[in-house]
């Protein structure tokens, strides 16, 4: 939970750039290389002379045959490690290959070029290098994570990028996790996320390491519409209904799975989840028929409570409510799903 905070803590503060290492991108974007083969890939929330995603794509330009590749970066004309933000007009670069056979990307082969403006994701002159890609590879801002997501889904872009998990819940992603055009992709190494960062301060004690300069997340995602070989994998289920161990909510027509492992093998009706069940999601095993928070959007909620039934009527109508020792109590956000009949 302090981790969490910490990382809504750095959103509310707009101090959410954070620099992601080599090795997760490497780990990531192994499971997709079959997609980028003949492809532009822009890079639109990163400087190019610093970041570890465009190290990873020029190094890897002709293995993965690209076509082109793009960087931009915000407000920045600086060659220091990070961003500063300090400069009205801001550069990108583009890349077509190794052309003098180093094997390397060299300086004479990537030419940096001058926005107008300062680059932002939403400029006229940034959607222009949009509107030239194919995929877009990058971590944006957590603070605009909504925005940057609408442009993607409004331009028609395949993805992967990085952004904080509780996005799932988000009215505006939601929908898209809902219809299958935003999924999670394989994730970070035992849920571990480290980022550098230029804002040390305000974390909780163990976020911040100032001995390696990273801050550690375990709340963050990679989201993606690119097909990859997880999503085609069925979870093993072997538990057997029970309706001690599942109980029904009271206020939906579903049971209560607490862990996803613990999906029995054997209920063929609705059942709510936790949300870390999407990483293990396979479209063809279960379809998801809504979320457990804030809106009904699933059409199995059964029950609105007043303060004439519960002091706790706002936050039992916000999450699925079961009864524990005669009380009724609220549960975390869950995803409603069922499992698909064969």
């Amino acid at each position: 939970m302090a981790k969490n905070s910490s990382l809504v803590a750095a959103r509310a503060a707009k101090a959410d750039e954070f620099y992601t290492q080599l090795s997760d991108i490497e780990r990531e974007l192994r499971h997709y290389k079959k997609h980028f083969a003949g492809k532009t890939v822009y890079l639109n929330c990163d400087d190019p002379r610093v970041s570890n995603f465009f190290h990873y794509f020029s190094y890897n330009f002709e293995k993965l045959q690209l076509k082109k590749l793009i960087a931009s970066c915000y407000k920045s004309q600086a060659t220091d490690r990070f961003s500063q933000n300090d400069s009205e007009q801001a550069v990108y670069l583009e890349y077509e290959g190794d052309k003098n056979g180093s094997g390397i990307p060299d300086v004479d082969e990537i030419g940096v070029k001058h926005f107008q403006g300062d680059g932002d994701f939403r400029s006229a002159e940034s959607i222009e290098l949009l509107e030239q890609a194919d995929i877009v590879v990058t971590n944006p801002p957590f603070s605009l994570f909504r925005e940057y997501l609408a442009q993607l889904i409004e331009h028609d872009k395949k993805f992967v990028i990085i952004g904080p998990t509780g996005a799932i819940t988000y009215k505006e992603v939601f929908p898209l996790i809902k219809n299958n055009q935003v999924w999670l992709g394989n994730g970070f190494q035992s849920g571990n996320a480290y980022f550098a960062t230029t804002n040390p301060d305000g974390y909780a004690k163990g976020v911040y390491n100032p001995e390696t300069g990273l801050v550690k997340f375990r709340n963050v995602s990679w989201f993606t519409n690119l097909d990859i070989a997880k999503r085609h994998e069925e979870l093993v289920l072997y538990k057997t209904y029970d309706p001690e161990t599942y109980p029904t909510y009271d206020n939906y027509d579903a049971i209560e799975v607490s862990r996803v492992k613990d999906i029995p093998a054997d209920w063929d009706g609705a059942m709510g989840v936790p949300i870390t069940f999407l990483e293990s999601y396979n479209p063809e095993q279960f379809e998801i028929l809504g979320i457990t928070d804030r809106d009904n959007n699933s059409g199995l909620k059964t029950k609105e409570y007043s303060r004439d039934d519960v002091p706790n009527a706002g936050d039992l109508n916000r999450r699925g409510a079961i009864r524990v020792n005669g009380k009724l109590k609220s549960t975390f956000a869950r995803l409603l799903i069922r499992r698909i009949q064969p």
